[in-house]
């Protein structure tokens, strides 16, 4: 049964077994009405069985008409009950499980509760009184504050804002049954939605509007949500919860939600993909990092903020300290940021060894190799590992374009081998591809995944080929941007037009500020490989000694020190010879992003086809998590589906015929003429 009622002398307790909010609306409505005619019964406790509190409704609900009765008519009888209600929190009060709460008398909850409103992480607002009765209850800017920002808060911050009215300790029924008796006798405070909102400073709208319209970029549903709250800040009640209603199922039917539940999904089912049931992970218990560089330092500072042991190996004593340098300058980086304490700091680094003998990894879980990509380094160095570790370590590399199959050639126990990429800088970047060779067995892939749960990382399954699956389609967007260049578009343009596609940053402001010539020795080794790269322009500016901000100029000119990108001449006139005799084309920024964007999308899906992805969602987790693609688009995958994969390889055989793109692959037409990607996945 969802809910049920069983009384405590005069208390009744109305128990929910945890479905979500949507599932019970009825048993709530019907539980008021029953009580309200108890007269035994004084007071309420609402509470959930299980791990947490009402943690919202079923995402995947929301692109269903919704049924009676509605939410906020559910949260308005219960606020309008005879008898006071007490919500007792535990776990998650999310969404319209803490709307709900928002409709009792008061509010407990234990320590260890967290509550919020992220609904605009989902392209939607909440819509249930929540922009409402929340500023009602603890003011419009701690209001904006919490359903901006979309992440709940703890049971202590809560009880600060007056969004709880009590942390308790012990057994949370019986702390709820105790407070209701308390309370049960003594005048009931002012309903949440007959408050007024207390005032606020002049020009507060007009400031924080701008705040979250620079944060949210092309997101519609913050500045929506914002919206609300100002008109429940300005208006009644009954005209504040229709904006609400209206503005909330508006947006439920929108682009933007439809894409964020998608990605909402997809980051649900990374971690542990349906492939992979049935496979225990070896435990990783203790882990190693081999390079102490840019990268090595990352990935051991986030094995040490998931609490492994981590023992750092480099060539000699003078790169160990380096390496160590690096670390704690990562941590060091934190507490100025206020993320961790100067004692978290020390406890951090107390659990790193930084060593130059190899031996002291003899009994390490796993080890991470993160040296220069070059093959006979990384094989000499899985060579020396397998000398000294355990039979059963796990071993990994880092690579980012070099063939796993080829460094992991005449290891010892080759099943034991995979790549963990991780992405740049390693302990803020969400996500990590994992690259089993042929050999790698079930159990040692299951250990990748589950350390990408452990370091809280979105885990993607990449198969072996150049770049794997991110650098291999962020290839094809740089060449597309200089075939752009070459057609008449300028590198200001395009960078403008792929910002305002939502891209934080341009290919070409990216590319100034990690360093053209990264790109460059990568192209470097694709030709010896026999391959021919298409960068005409970068070779040029390399050549030049244009490396970008590191060298005061790239594809764009920079002051000694200085960050701001100015157009250059220089470059303008290397395009200009590059381009001399090509046919010009006039580009507005709808169609930048085109030429960009689809033959992204052409070459994920062979990715697909190929089965170096094994879902097209997968590929939208790299694309977002890895390389920026805006989050409410839904990935590439998901943006070209909904926009019509019809529409694609038409544009991509346009691009095609005027020799700026290739020709819309085989998998792509017949995704198009099969209504989805579906058919490509599991090859």
């Amino acid at each position: 049964m969802t809910v049920t009622i069983t009384q405590e002398g005069a208390i009744a307790v109305v128990t929910v077994d945890n479905p979500p909010v949507n599932a019970l609306s009825q048993a709530l409505v019907e539980a008021v009405s029953t009580i309200d005619a108890d007269e035994r019964v004084r007071a309420v406790v609402l509470i959930c069985a299980g791990r947490t509190f009402i943690a919202g409704a079923d995402v995947g609900e929301f692109g269903k008409p919704p049924v009676p009765p509605h939410l906020p008519d559910v949260v308005a009888s219960i606020e309008g009950a005879a008898k006071p209600w007490v919500a007792a929190i535990h776990g998650s009060a999310l969404g319209g499980g803490l709307e709900v709460a928002l409709g009792c008398a008061y509010r407990v909850a234990v320590a260890s509760a967290s509550l919020g409103l992220p609904e605009v992480k989902l392209g939607i607002i909440p819509g249930a009184g929540g922009t409402v009765r929340l500023p009602r209850l603890i003011g419009a800017s701690a209001a904006v504050d919490l359903v901006m920002n979309g992440s709940p808060i703890d049971a202590r911050k809560a009880e600060v804002l007056g969004l709880v009215d009590t942390v308790v300790e012990g057994d949370l029924l019986q702390a709820g049954i105790t407070f209701a008796r308390e309370v049960a006798d003594k005048p009931r405070p002012q309903p949440i939605s007959e408050r007024s909102v207390p005032s606020i400073e002049d020009g507060f709208w007009e400031r924080v509007e701008k705040t979250v319209a620079a944060k949210a970029k092309r997101e519609i549903a913050p500045l929506r949500a914002l919206a609300c709250i100002r008109r429940a800040s300005e208006t009644d009640l009954a005209r504040a919860m229709a904006f609400e209603r209206e503005t909330f199922l508006e947006l439920r039917g929108s682009a933007q939600a439809a894409a964020l539940r998608h990605v909402f999904f997809a980051e649900r089912a990374a971690p542990r993909p349906p492939e992979l049931a049935g496979a225990t992970p070896r435990n990783i218990r203790s882990a190693a990092v081999v390079g102490g560089g840019t990268m090595g330092a990352g990935i051991a500072a986030a094995l040490r903020d998931a609490g492994l042991p981590v023992v750092l190996a480099e060539r000699d004593a003078a790169a160990v300290e380096r390496g160590l340098a690096n670390i704690r300058q990562i941590f060091d980086g934190s507490v100025k940021r206020g993320r961790i304490s100067p004692e978290t700091v020390a406890e951090r680094m107390a659990g790193v060894v930084g060593t130059e003998d190899y031996g002291l990894l003899a009994d390490t879980d796993l080890v991470i190799e993160t040296v220069f990509e070059d093959l006979a380094v990384k094989r000499a160095v899985f060579a020396r590992l397998a000398e000294v570790c355990r039979a059963d370590a796990v071993l990994a590399t880092n690579t980012s374009y070099l063939d796993p199959e080829e460094i992991s050639q005449g290891l010892v126990q080759p099943e034991r081998f995979l790549g963990l990429h991780f992405f740049s800088p390693a302990h803020v970047m969400k996500l990590l591809e994992i690259v089993p060779s042929r050999q790698t067995a079930p159990d040692v892939l299951a250990a990748g995944f589950a350390l990408a749960r452990l370091l809280g990382k979105i885990p993607v399954r990449a198969g072996i080929c150049d770049g794997f699956i991110g650098n291999r389609i962020l290839k094809v967007m740089r060449a597309q941007a200089e075939r752009l260049l070459l057609s008449g578009a300028t590198p200001t343009a395009v960078d403008a037009a792929m910002r305002a596609f939502g891209l934080p940053m341009g290919p070409f402001e990216v590319q100034d500020l990690g360093g053209l010539d990264i790109a460059a020795f990568q192209r470097k080794a694709a030709r010896e490989r026999g391959e021919t790269p298409f960068a005409p322009v970068a070779d040029r500016l390399c050549a030049m000694g244009r490396f970008g901000q590191k060298s005061n100029g790239g594809w764009y000119d920079y002051q000694p020190g200085e960050r701001t990108a100015q157009p250059s001449d220089i470059v303008t006139s290397v395009i200009a010879e590059e381009a001399a005799g090509r046919p010009r084309t006039t580009w507005d920024e709808a169609s930048i992003a085109d030429a960009i964007i689809l033959p992204m999308v052409n070459e994920a899906t062979l990715i697909l086809d190929e089965g170096i992805a094994v879902r097209a969602a997968d590929i939208d987790l790299v694309k977002i998590h890895g390389y920026g693609f805006p989050r409410w688009r839904g990935g590439p995958m998901h943006y070209a589906q909904a926009r019509g994969l019809a529409d694609v390889v038409a544009v991509l055989d346009r691009l095609s015929a005027s020799g700026l793109a290739n020709p819309p692959c085989a998998a792509l037409r017949r995704a198009a003429d099969d209504g989805g990607f579906k058919s490509l996945e599991g090859r």
